[in-house]
């Protein structure tokens, strides 16, 4: 047995608990420096960044790359981002990525700012907006990836010496991409919100890019991936390009007020899938569940009462979704390993992870605002459960697992030290400028066992199987590649955490052992 003193109101108490009981506290309580997590999942963009590095470049390792870009096809598309470990600039994960880091800073730019990282979080999304205007010069043009991942993937290769082809790849009505038009669209509405209070002018200029791409992507419709083939190997539209156009249309809402988008979204729900299909997944090819939760905060808030009979149809698919995080649904559940980390597929699962968490905890936000529960089959659920649910699976990221290992580079102690990533692999231009070849690349730094010279600070990797187990090996792709749009999703759930106290740590800070 242990003895405790409780301090509440001046009075003291004593208390005794059992080593079980104590054991199952800490075990609950896993308590990390949520801002020191949120500033370096900010400065991973920085290492992935293509063009012309800005004098403030925080990643110091980096140089410049791909300044040449576009000019075969007579287009300057130098900028943008990396999408992982290698160096080709695919649009529509880039293209999520932006709107997932643009819609955590609208809802939570207030703890951003106190955190002194939402000049930060700005440049980050700027960096992509600005490349994103360059990519479409005309209404119904969009450039929509830089480089061939064939080729690309035959070198490693840091990004400031590639000497693979980087031909520029676009989507026009002849060959439509409404999938890759309408994320693009959805990331220039969102960030056009997050700009709107420091840049009123650009965020103009976003939005009127935002509303041409979603008439060439409701216009011309297509999957971008039939025009852009050679992305099929590395980022096939699964899913479609439906839900993408309801999730740009209901971003198009959120940013105008204009109720145009929001009919768009209650007449074609059905059409398009938004209340039809019953998701276990929220990422960068699958929306749905995006737009289910978007579609419920309207409702929520008591706008688009025209439409409510639609909008609670989209709730319902929302909520299934949550549930089935929760494993509380009727239906599918989303898979948990042991350790408690949500599992869905082997193949880079943190994205997942990151991005249900996300909506989980804007679910949970809405919920709060609102004083409603959620509805999961034949029970009710509070707010904060799942907020508690989005916290277990950022403290698991950040070592609270049965490996005790951060996901995070760069984060505590024990992280990944030997990522499939060009650039961190490799010696670092500015340290020895000789010339790293295509082949020779993979000879001396991809076959090297040990760990990086270039620490990728802030970096989430794909993370580990089904089981908790984890490989740290370069070759491992699955697990130790990071990727871009691990990170949106986070940004939003660690600025969201940074004000988060549950009743179990509120207790601990008031207890004090004695001897």
């Amino acid at each position: 047995m242990l003895l405790f003193t409780v301090k509440m109101g001046g009075l003291a108490a004593t208390l005794i608990v059992t080593s079980l009981m104590l054991l199952q506290r800490v075990q609950i309580c896993a308590c990390f420096d949520y801002r020191d997590a949120l500033e370096k999942s900010i400065m991973f963009y920085e290492a992935q960044r293509s063009g012309r590095l800005p004098p403030n470049q925080r990643v110091t390792w980096r140089a410049n790359s791909g300044l040449e870009d576009g000019k075969t096809a007579g287009v300057d598309l130098e900028g943008g981002y990396y999408d992982a470990g290698d160096n080709v600039k695919f649009g529509m994960p880039m293209a999520y990525t932006i709107t997932m880091l643009s819609w955590s800073t609208v809802a939570y730019r207030k703890e951003l700012h106190n955190a002194r990282q939402l000049g930060y979080v700005l440049d980050a999304i700027k960096w992509g907006t600005d490349y994103f205007i360059k990519a479409h010069p005309e209404p119904n043009l969009l450039w929509g990836e830089v480089g061939d991942g064939n080729t690309d993937h035959e070198c490693w290769q840091r990004p400031e010496d590639m000497t693979t082809p980087r031909p520029a790849y676009r989507i026009d009505p002849r060959n439509p991409g409404s999938d890759l038009a309408g994320e693009t669209a959805a990331a220039m509405a969102a960030a056009s919100i997050a700009f709107r209070d420091s840049d009123a002018s650009y965020s103009y200029s976003l939005l009127n890019h935002a509303r041409q791409l979603f008439s060439f992507a409701d216009t011309y419709r297509g999957k971008y991936d039939n025009s852009i083939q050679v992305a099929q190997k590395y980022y096939a539209s699964k899913s479609g390009y439906t839900d993408e156009l309801l999730w740009s249309a209901i971003w198009l809402y959120e940013a105008t007020g204009d109720e145009y988008y929001l009919a768009y979204v209650a007449n074609n729900a059905a059409a398009l899938g938004g209340i039809n299909w019953s998701m276990t997944e929220f990422s960068w090819d699958v929306k749905f569940a995006g737009v289910q939760v978007l579609a419920s905060k309207v409702l929520l808030e008591g706008r688009g009462r025209r439409y409510a009979s639609t909008l609670r149809r989209y709730q319902d698919q929302a909520e299934y979704f949550l549930c089935a995080c929760l494993q509380k649904s009727y239906g599918a559940k989303v898979q948990r390993t042991p350790g408690g980390l949500m599992f869905v597929r082997s193949w880079n699962n943190m994205q997942y992870v990151t991005s249900a968490s996300f909506l989980l905890t804007m679910y949970s936000d809405y919920l709060s605002s609102s004083r409603q529960q959620l509805n999961c089959h034949d029970s009710k659920v509070e707010p904060f459960e799942l907020l508690e649910l989005a916290k277990s699976q950022v403290d698991y990221i950040l070592g609270n697992n049965p490996r005790a290992t951060s996901y995070m580079v760069g984060f505590g102690d024990n992280y990944p030290r030997q990522l499939h990533h060009r650039a961190s692999s490799i010696v670092s231009y500015k340290v020895d400028s000789s010339f790293v070849s295509c082949r020779g690349g993979y000879a001396t730094w991809y076959s090297r066992r040990q760990s990086d010279p270039n620490v990728l600070v802030g970096a989430l990797v794909g993370g580990p199987d089904q089981n908790d187990n984890f490989a740290d090996q370069r070759e491992n792709y699955e697990q130790t590649e990071p990727a871009t749009y691990n990170n949106g999703p986070m940004v939003g759930v660690l600025a969201r955490l940074l004000t988060f106290r549950s009743y179990n740590e509120a207790l601990q800070g008031r207890i004090y052992p004695t001897l």
